[in-house]
C-alpha cells in the first residue's frame, strides 16, 4: 500500500460515524457485520474515486 492509499483510508477511519464505531464493538454478529460492511463500502468508494467523502460532493 502506498502513502496516498494509507492516508485516504486513515481519513475515512478518522471520520467514521459514531454508530459504526459503536457497532464494531457489538457482540451481536449481525450488528457488527452491518458496521463492517458499511465501513468497507466507505473505504472502497474512497479508493475507487481517489478521494475521501469530504471532497466528493
Amino acid at each position: 500500500m502506498d502513502a496516498n492509499t494509507t492516508t485516504l483510508i486513515m481519513a475515512i477511519l478518522s471520520r467514521a460515524p459514531q454508530w459504526i464505531r459503536h457497532d464494531l464493538l457489538s457482540k451481536d454478529a449481525g450488528v457488527k457485520q452491518r458496521a463492517e460492511e458499511t465501513l468497507a463500502a466507505m473505504i472502497a468508494n474512497a479508493l475507487a474515486t481517489g478521494t475521501d467523502e469530504s471532497t466528493a460532493s
